[in-house]
């Protein structure tokens, strides 16, 4: 059957009423979350997998439940940056540039749709990009042996930091500890226990999910108390808006470039939505007329939207063909569907049909659901900048422990959900980044299952991991992903600080 009618049958599942109702909520509730500054995509879907798990949903509607807060979150994250110069997320540091001073201009209402027209347009061509390149990935993907699988992982480590992260050692150190924690509980070859000090709630292991609810939503709650006292933030007024054809026309070429380099940004490895969005914004700024870049040009808006949503499209493509997630929010996703017993990689397009192509076509349906929600309701969503933080943290914190406990029903899970989030808390002030701990803890397993694998083939001969040009250029990549922040990384972050620093308060 070829892809087009793959799609449609996907749309069918899409535009069920069941999955309609799961993504027009799942919209509302990223735009939401997205809104407020520090949260962002991964803290969001970290928030929500609990309540998927307790409402008993399939994989198919968790899934669209979770994928449009994603997206939903990539759009909400654009209002705090127009409104409050504040970032939602980092992907939207670059729409602070121009689109606060558009806010200051008096067009807040403008900028806030010209965000919305092109973050559609950047997630549209990337779904688009994923129809295309998803299945010929993960035939592609049907090549790989135990050898080529571990290669993999170890790239996806080594890459993990991205090109503009800060201290790849930290990564490094992050993702070993991750390993570390998958290593708990029974073995499963030896039947060996494994540091679980005779304790009955760790023969299994480290449930991921405690960990991920804990490490994001926990730790942010404990960051909420410290850093904000509990009054709103103070906001640009919103105006009425006065959006023409002929404006929208003008944001449409940066749109439409800003998408393809963010879709390409996504699927590379250790690249994702922040190198989308600055890419985005630099080229378009570089190769454009002047204008008034930096000072309120709807391009220097249209740009970064559509570079950061593209990517998030695009870090879909590794996680479904390879099982390996290219963003933060995608490993929180590779987690949810571990737990509901669905393996993302190459057999999930043969095996799963209907739940990779339901998706993908209710990706195109909920972005259309966010542009109609984004323009005529953005107000409701500004108005939640202006709610304390006190009011809403509890209720963050209510549904992420009443989410775990109705998964569990253990109170020990909970203790572990709230050492998770102080460990979190303390990892986040010594600078140490979450992501590559909760990659080590799904991502160990597997790779470890292929090293021995390997090693049994080869009768413990280690040569066995470079016995394919196809393992040999995994390790190329992976080596390179490791050099290459240390000597790009710190000129691509002076870059993206510079413009920043000049921008009015």
């Amino acid at each position: 059957m070829g892809t087009i009618e793959l799609l449609m049958q996907g749309f069918v599942v899409a535009l069920s009423p069941e999955s309609l109702m799961f993504a027009l909520i799942g919209a509302i509730l990223g735009t939401l979350i997205g809104a407020l500054p520090g949260l962002g995509p991964a803290n969001g879907v970290a928030i929500l997998i609990p309540l998927a798990f307790s409402l008993g949903l399939s994989p198919t509607s968790s899934l669209i439940l979770l994928t449009s807060v994603y997206a939903g979150a990539m759009y909400g994250g654009r209002i705090s940056s127009i409104l409050l110069n504040i970032p939602g997320d980092e992907p939207a540091m670059m729409t602070c540039l121009d689109g606060y001073p558009m806010a200051l201009k008096g067009k807040a209402a403008e900028a806030l749709a010209t965000s919305a027209i092109a973050s559609f347009i950047g997630s549209f061509i990337a779904t688009i990009g994923l129809v295309i390149l998803a299945p010929i990935l993960a035939k592609f993907a049907l090549k790989f042996g135990p050898s080529e699988y571990f290669a993999l992982f170890a790239l996806a480590f080594a890459t993990l930091g991205g090109i503009t992260g800060k201290n790849q050692f930290k990564t490094l150190i992050a993702a070993a500890l991750g390993l570390m924690i998958a290593t708990v509980g029974i073995d499963i070859s030896s039947g060996v226990q494994r540091f679980t000090y005779n304790n009955l709630h760790l023969f299994e292991g480290v449930d991921f999910l405690i960990a991920i609810v804990g490490l994001f939503a926990i730790s942010e709650l404990f960051f909420f108390l410290e850093q904000h006292a509990g009054d709103g933030l103070k906001q640009v007024a919103l105006n009425k808006l006065k959006l023409t054809p002929k404006d929208i026309l003008y944001i449409m070429p940066a749109s439409i470039r800003g998408a393809l380099l963010g879709f390409v940004s996504g699927v590379l490895p250790g690249a994702g939505a922040s190198l989308g969005s600055f890419v985005s914004y630099t080229l378009e700024k570089k190769y454009s007329d002047k204008g008034e870049f930096g000072k309120g040009d709807p391009r220097g808006v249209a740009a970064p939207e559509a570079g950061n949503n593209g990517a998030a499209s695009g870090a879909l493509v590794p996680m479904l063909t390879l099982g390996v997630p290219g963003s933060g929010t995608t490993a929180v996703l590779l987690a949810m569907l571990i737990s509901l017993n669905v393996n993302p990689g190459p057999m999930l397009f043969e095996q799963s049909p209907d739940l990779v192509w339901g998706v993908i076509a209710a990706l195109f349906v909920g972005n259309l659901v966010l542009l109609l929600l984004n323009i005529p309701m953005v107000g409701i969503f500004v108005k939640l900048l202006s709610i304390p933080p006190k009011y809403l943290m509890p209720i963050v914190t209510l549904v992420a422990s009443v989410g775990i406990f109705s998964i569990t029903g253990s109170a020990m899970d909970l203790y572990f959900m709230v050492g998770f989030g102080v460990l979190g808390y303390v990892l986040r002030k010594i600078e140490i980044p979450l992501v590559p701990v909760i990659l080590g803890m799904l991502l160990g397993p597997e790779m470890e299952k292929n090293l021995r694998h390997a090693l049994v083939l080869s009768d413990g001969d280690w040569s066995v991991l470079l016995n394919s040009g196809l393992s040999i250029g995994l390790w190329v990549v992976a080596a390179a992903g490791l050099i290459l922040p240390i000597i790009v990384g710190p000129i691509l972050r002076a870059k993206m600080k510079r413009p920043k620093d000049g921008l009015p308060d």
